[in-house]
């Protein structure tokens, strides 16, 4: 379970009781019984003998506020320091250059880190070679434990120092030296939070190593390695940044198969060119140009796009589970978690584990979003709606304005309604993922995986219904197949073109011109200056709008791409040129970010499945107005009611033909399975042998 403060005594696990609250709420200077203690401009000393060591390696730079006091640095200080169940961290402090300097180093000690290791549920190697749910109290059968260079990776060190200051409770009313008494901790108050509202924590991150950082990038981007070094991302920049880029090289790799069919259908079918010519405003055109090999194409490609979307996605939880047993992150343990340090509340005591925390009714959580986000969340799709008809009008506009001139200019102008609504959607996007975060703060949610989950629903709802409104309506209500085309190669070349400026032009111009000269390093600076440097870097945006590019993309490729055979071809590549950009960015353009333990995509991963399955319906009605089964139905004499009964019973067999490929393919390989398997019966032999052993004594 996670820890919280020191609200437990010498037990260790920071427990408190409503009836200790009230006999301990009093105010002081500092925290009782904070036993570590700094010798110097040196780290801060540990108890635990065999934690001592010669060489501590800085993880973390914490930078001050400017109008931080020496007396209020001091007491930080000796807060990381302290052992946990004196209200701690256990972690291994430094202040710096000197006491009124503006920035700590922290890093942690072996216990400390082997403790966390457990609580987050990480899985490490045995002594038979096996991955195994590590266990403090049996340590010494894991190989290389005591060295922790190689039992943890920097990112997992640099994540547990997070993980430690982060779970900073206070458990009484403390008065911070130096600040006045209006920042006074209340009882249950997260400390970290409070300490960045009052001005005295700036900012947080973990630091570089020059030497592994050049290491990974001569074997990551610099060269003209194919594949990636996925282990060495992982060792580096953690799990979560590895299993995207994990995610991103097979999505790429796995579209050369439709990109090489679209390359040969286009070859093959000179009539889809044809057919950008002519539009339709009130439904399919037949004419004999398209009842050609283009007719055809639109069958091969669509039933070949559903059925490659379900085997990229079972091929890819496959590497998906491998990678996440080789990192040990497969077991990552599924306890209460604590309160996230933006959750608040009124004080009391939580009914589930009987910690004192602030508690927030579930109805006024539901009130907020019923009365708050979801009307503002809908006023944004009717922005997009909206945006919609302008675009419909400017089409029509554009239209009249071609069949007056027909002149190469105004065949220009066609494409002129496109470009506008995609830089309309785009900025329109950019404004509501700031409102969408905003929204689920004022939502206040517990958990961080609660907070997550709500905020990555809103930018997906938005996302879908922003990106894909256009299409549908085209294809469904409209069913114009030409103009669908058009509007497709549009999105993706415009889309494409704005993602290469805006991702990798701009920022390489900015670090060229602009951060390097900033950031350049004299031979005899001090370490702390360049530790100091990391800080002016920019905050890493996260992967959040990544994984939105790759949803979009695979959206485009499984509902649409067979009326665009091109498409995976375009964005294939894209993403040859997306995987180096984004490895550029995160080692050179950014800080380095912190990266917590993760076992799979999680909604991420849902939501390209239910893109997978959605694919089957947008395929089927495409398939319905393909010239070449429109010209078979009408000499067949079948009625557009018969019409679209076939076109159900195909789709129903789609979907069949779909769930048989998700069985057939298992979501793990054989041998991971069984190595889940044998680590789930040696982890509850183990809590069997622990409950004989309580009851003997």
């Amino acid at each position: 379970m996670r820890r919280t403060g020191a609200d437990e005594g010498g037990s260790g696990s920071r427990r408190e009781t409503a009836k200790q609250q009230e006999d301990r709420t009093q105010t002081l200077n500092v925290p009782c019984k904070l036993s570590a203690s700094t010798v110097g401009p040196g780290w801060t000393k540990v108890s635990c003998p065999c934690c001592v060591s010669k060489k501590v390696e800085p993880l973390v730079l914490v930078k001050l506020g400017a109008n931080v006091r020496p007396e209020t640095k001091r007491w930080l200080i000796r807060l990381i320091g302290a052992p946990q169940k004196d209200g701690g961290a256990a972690l291994l402090a430094h202040p710096g250059e000197d006491a009124s300097g503006d920035i700590i180093m922290v890093s942690a000690p072996c216990c400390t880190l082997l403790k966390a290791t457990e609580e987050l549920g990480l899985c490490r190697t045995y002594y038979d070679e096996n991955m195994e749910a590590f266990s403090y109290k049996n340590r010494h059968n894991f190989k290389n434990a005591d060295n922790m260079e190689i039992f943890l990776t920097l990112a997992e060190r640099q994540y547990i120092v997070k993980y430690e200051l982060d779970g900073l409770w206070a458990q009484r009313d403390l008065r911070i030296p130096g600040l006045p008494d209006s920042y006074t901790l209340q009882n249950r108050d997260n400390i970290w939070r409070k300490l960045g509202s009052a001005g005295v924590i700036d900012n947080m991150f973990p630091l570089h190593n020059e030497d592994k950082l050049r290491e990974l990038s001569e074997a990551w981007y610099s060269g003209y390695q194919l594949s990636q070094p996925l282990d060495s991302i992982n060792d580096y920049f953690g799990s979560s940044v590895a299993l995207y880029f994990s995610f991103l090289d097979c999505y790429t790799w796995s579209l050369l198969p439709p990109a090489m069919l679209g390359l040969l259908i286009t070859y093959f079918s000179g009539d889809v060119q044809n057919d950008m010519e002519s539009t339709s405003s009130s439904g399919i055109k037949l004419n004999e140009d398209n009842l050609g090999p283009a007719g055809y194409s639109l069958v091969i490609q669509a039933v070949f796009s559903m059925l490659w979307s379900t085997v990229f996605m079972e091929l890819w939880k496959r590497r998906s589970s491998s990678f996440s047993y080789r990192s040990g992150t497969s077991h990552l343990a599924l306890h209460f978690a604590e309160p996230r340090p933006g959750y608040h509340g009124v004080l009391g005591v939580n009914p589930v584990t009987r910690r004192v925390e602030p508690l927030f009714p579930e109805w006024r959580r539901d009130f907020r979003m019923a009365l708050v986000s979801v009307p503002v969340v809908g006023l944004f799709l009717v922005l997009v709606v909206l945006g919609m008809l302008c675009f419909y009008w400017g089409e029509a506009k554009m239209q009249k304005l071609h069949k007056d001139w027909d002149s190469l200019l105004s065949q220009t102008f066609l494409y002129m309604p496109s470009v506008v609504h995609i830089i309309y959607t785009n900025v329109l996007a950019t404004i509501y993922k700031i409102v969408a975060l905003s929204l689920t703060e004022y939502e206040n949610h517990r958990e961080e995986s609660a907070f997550e989950n709500h905020l990555t629903a809103k930018v997906l709802v938005f996302t879908f219904f922003n990106c894909f409104a256009v299409l549908f309506h085209i294809a469904f209500f409209k069913q114009d197949v030409p103009m669908l085309r058009k509007r497709l190669a549009s999105l993706l070349i415009v889309t494409q073109l704005v993602n290469q400026v805006t991702e990798v032009v701009i920022p390489l111009l900015v670090d060229r011109f602009i951060s390097v000269p900033n950031r350049a390093d004299g031979e005899d600076e001090p370490q702390e200056d360049k530790f100091r440097k990391q800080g002016t870097m920019p905050v890493f945006p996260g992967l959040f709008g990544e994984y939105i590019e790759l949803l979009v993309q695979f959206g485009y490729l499984s509902l649409f791409s067979c009326v665009y055979p091109l498409t995976a071809v375009l964005l294939l590549i894209n993403n040859l040129t997306e995987i180096r950009a984004d490895a550029y960015k995160i080692c050179k353009l950014f800080r380095k970010p912190f990266s917590p333990p993760v076992t799979n995509l999680g909604v991420w991963q849902t939501a390209f499945e239910v893109l997978s399955f959605v694919s089957v319906i947008s395929n089927c009605w495409l398939l319905l107005l393909s010239p070449q089964l429109q010209k078979l139905f009408l000499e067949g004499g079948i009625s557009s009611t018969k019409t679209i009964v076939f076109a159900v019973l195909v789709e129903h067999v789609l979907i069949l033909v779909k769930l048989v490929l998700a069985f057939l393919i298992p979501d793990e390989p054989d041998w991971i399975r069984k190595k889940r398997e044998h680590t789930e019966y040696t982890s509850m032999q183990a809590l069997r042998h622990q409950k004989l052993f309580a009851e003997e004594y």
